[in-house]
């Protein structure tokens, strides 16, 4: 999960009074967060990947408030009213094929001294943070963050010729041209393909052309360089849906938005369609019905209860007909329905140790017979030498082929002919192992015990799935008998004997192949893999086969004790 490393003293001047350490501790376990440690100024703090705001100073004094009770309702956004035209950025068509999605807000500052030291910090780290999860390393999203007072609006984004880009990077004091910033900076190197084509370049110039930001990998001296002193800022995201770029910015203006500072949407303009931003700063509704409130948490909650709970998780509600209606600010994207509204008043009224109740269940400390006597049979393998197995049930269809299992059942739409059969025998798995293993020297004797696939009319679904246990003998001199005589061991152990009869098996050879029945079921096959398979396959060596049907043989050997019941109102002895 993701961990932030806060001030513990810029934390504190936000909250309501000071909080010791183990009452913080409580405070963050019933959120969704988690005190990591505490030393000095330093606040190490980790939380769910859906509650990012909670690891910024800002962000986790707001929620702290509430939990409090020293502050109800969403955190308030004040309306910015700069002088002039209204910001806006022009975005054209070039861009699209790469990084389509751009939004911006700009924010004035409260405090007549502008931007501190502190708060720039905060910014910029958080600002990291979301670059490494919700913009899953600047790939979905990325932020810059700009002086506001210095940019001549409107700006531009777009997709320019590399050869006419020159710039001086945010760490460097002279100007590089784009093409060698790319080839030759550590930044430039690593996000180079997020933002260039193979000519071309990603740029965000203000209207006099000069050069803010090459996004989404770094800013530019001087109109990129925010600094302690600024009052007036662009928070900007780009990135390839409008979505994500929009969550990622909210959180980034939770920053400022918390400590009072006013903000104001920056209207888009792309070829075909404006947009004007304000959805980046609004509430997004959320109905809840106390129907379903009742149904999840278990519980009826009064209308004054449920209000008073969800101004704690510093969120608005209003009482409908039927429920309520809850406001979201733009900084919580995890709240996206009801149920995770109900999530928020079950966490804000506490989450308390119950005690539980384990229900009666025949199968309760012990697994169930059938498992067991699956088991038994990989341990008689091993027993006798067998290399245990395990491989996926999706099998290389060129195999399944080359065997003739005509029954497998094929994936209408594979990942890839490796992974496009549901095998229908662990023959085809045991063969496979062989295939992949012959720079070993021989004999080798590999087994599974695993799930296979069937085809079944009957079924719901079409097919059945059963447990097999299989081995495989490579070597010179192997045969039909040596095979035979393990799967014979098999249902000896058992304490059955099954009726051997010959038989044409997929992939053996022709009068080498025979199935065993048990009380008229089949329950095993044994064979020699065909030479033509073998030599398709490089395996230099004769190859013998067994396998045996678990699912078949289990209901003709299990002991009546062994039988399922579903009667779980016996006395506790008695189940034991």
């Amino acid at each position: 999960m993701p961990q932030a490393t806060l001030s513990a003293a810029r934390l504190g001047a936000l909250l309501p009074r000071p909080i010791p350490a183990e009452e913080l501790e409580r405070l963050l376990f019933d959120s969704k967060a988690e005190l990591k440690s505490l030393a000095g100024d330093e606040l190490r703090v980790e939380s769910t990947a859906d509650r990012l705001d909670l690891l910024c100073e800002a962000g986790l004094a707001a929620h702290l408030a509430g939990a409090l009770g020293a502050a109800r309702g969403p955190v308030p956004i004040a309306e910015g009213r700069g002088a002039g035209p209204a910001p806006s950025i022009v975005a054209t068509a070039a861009v699209d094929p790469i990084r389509p999605a751009i939004a911006a807000i700009v924010i004035d500052g409260p405090d007549p001294h502008g931007l501190d030291a502190g708060l720039l910090n905060e910014a910029v780290r958080f600002q990291e943070l979301i670059h490494a999860t919700l913009g899953r390393d600047r790939r979905a999203a990325s932020l810059g963050i700009y002086p506001a007072d210095r940019l001549a609006f409107p700006l531009r984004y777009d997709l320019e010729p590399m050869a006419g880009v020159r710039f001086t990077p945010l760490d460097a004091t002279h100007e590089v041209a784009a093409a060698t910033f790319f080839g030759e900076h550590p930044m430039g190197r690593r996000f180079a393909a997020l933002g260039t084509d193979p000519t071309r370049c990603l740029t965000l110039r203000d209207a006099t052309g000069g050069v803010l930001s090459l996004p989404p990998v770094l800013n530019a001296r001087p109109l990129g360089e925010a600094a302690a002193g600024d009052r007036r800022l662009l928070l900007e995201a780009t990135g390839t849906r409008p979505g994500r770029v929009a969550d990622a910015l909210a959180l980034l203006s939770l920053v400022f938005l918390a400590r009072g500072w006013a903000a104001r949407p920056v209207e888009v303009r792309y070829p075909h369609r404006t947009d004007d931003g304000r959805s980046l700063l609004a509430a997004r509704p959320i109905e809840l019905t106390t129907e379903l409130l009742r149904e999840v948490s278990g519980q009826a909650y009064p209308t004054l209860e449920v209000e008073q709970l969800l101004g704690r998780a510093r969120l608005a509600a209003r009482p409908t007909p039927h429920g309520w209606r809850v406001e979201v600010p733009p900084w919580r994207p995890d709240l996206l329905t009801a149920r995770d509204v109900i999530e928020e008043i079950i966490l804000a009224r506490g989450v308390r140790a119950e005690d539980g109740l384990l229900p009666p269940s025949p199968t309760r400390g012990r697994r169930l017979a059938e498992v067991r006597f699956r088991r038994t049979h990989a341990a008689r393998l091993l027993g006798l030498g067998f290399v245990p197995l395990m491989r996926p049930v999706l099998s290389p269809e060129p195999l399944v082929r080359l065997l003739g299992r005509t029954g497998a059942i094929a994936l209408a739409n594979p990942v890839s002919e490796q992974y496009a059969v549901l095998r229908d025998a662990l023959q085809v798995s045991l063969l496979a192992a062989l295939e992949r293993n012959t720079r070993f020297g021989y004999p080798q004797r590999l087994s599974e015990v695993g799930p296979v696939v069937v085809a079944d009319r009957a079924s719901e679904t079409g097919a059945d799935s059963r447990v097999h246990a299989a081995i495989v003998l490579a070597g010179e001199g192997m045969g039909f008998a040596d095979a035979a005589a393990a799967v014979d061991y098999l249902l000896r152990a058992d304490d059955v004997r099954g009726v051997r009869e010959p038989a044409e098996l997929a992939g053996t050879i022709p009068g080498r192949g025979a199935r065993l029945r048990l009380a008229g079921e089949i329950v095993a096959e044994v064979g020699e893999i065909h030479p033509r398979i073998l030599a398709e396959l490089k395996v230099p060596v004769p190859v013998a086969w067994g396998e045996v049907d678990l699912t078949a043989l289990w209901p003709l050997v299990r002991r009546p004790a062994e039988a399922p019941t579903l009667k779980a109102d016996r006395p506790a002895a008695e189940r034991r």
